[in-house]
């Protein structure tokens, strides 16, 4: 059974893949955070701004089987013209709670590319062809390489030196905009700043925000 919160069809916003049209499968749940405000302050992570709760989102639902759910997902890609390999990216909450092989096969046998945006604290099944990690706070991180590593800054107790020796073939910065913690200007300068000072690093914006798409 995979508990599914939202499901939908846009732009990604973030990081390595920013601009490329995706259907998003956000799952229900995350290790880290019960989605209940009044948990926030002693979570592992305090600043997500993501309803993770529930199943009643556009879309959502949840789903006995990979193949039903991989239909589910189908269906939201559009019958476009063109060349464009359809990608799928299961996020949440945390995707690797669900996220399992007979999903990922399941979605490669549509001909979707199947990208993963993880907090790292469990190992990714293999077959994923996109794998972002985003650290959070001090949980543990299990998943150590990958395709991106994209870090929300800043995070006192996640510096940026804590993560150049992983393996990785991108990192990524970017700037904390929550309400529940602020950042805003003051973080986007900020992280301006150490990518100036730390190369290794590139800036990851919310483009998404930017051009005010889902």
């Amino acid at each position: 059974m995979y508990s599914v919160k939202e499901a939908f069809y846009s732009l990604q916003g973030e990081g390595g893949q920013a601009g490329r049209a995706s259907v998003f499968c956000r799952f229900a749940g995350c290790n880290l955070w019960s989605g209940r405000e009044v948990d926030r302050a002693s979570a592992a992570c305090r600043f997500c701004d993501t309803d993770i709760r529930g199943t009643d989102g556009q879309h959502g639902g949840r789903f006995a089987s990979a193949a039903a759910l991989a239909e589910h997902l189908t269906m939201l890609w559009p019958d476009a013209p063109g060349t464009a390999t359809p990608q799928v990216i299961f996020t949440g909450g945390e995707p690797l709670l669900q996220l399992d092989g007979a999903l990922i096969e399941a979605m490669h046998d549509r001909g979707f590319d199947v990208a993963v945006e993880t907090n790292g604290t469990l190992p990714a099944p293999p077959g994923i062809d996109w794998l972002c990690v985003s650290p959070k706070g001090t949980a543990p991180l299990v998943q150590t390489s990958g395709d991106e590593l994209k870090l929300v800054y800043p995070q006192d107790d996640a510096p940026p030196s804590r993560f150049v020796d992983l393996d990785f073939r991108h990192f990524f910065l970017q700037p904390m905009d929550t309400a529940p913690l602020g950042g805003g200007d003051a973080a986007l300068a900020d992280t301006v700043t150490y990518c100036l000072g730390h190369p290794q690093w590139r800036l990851s914006l919310q483009t998404h925000k930017i051009a005010g798409i889902d």
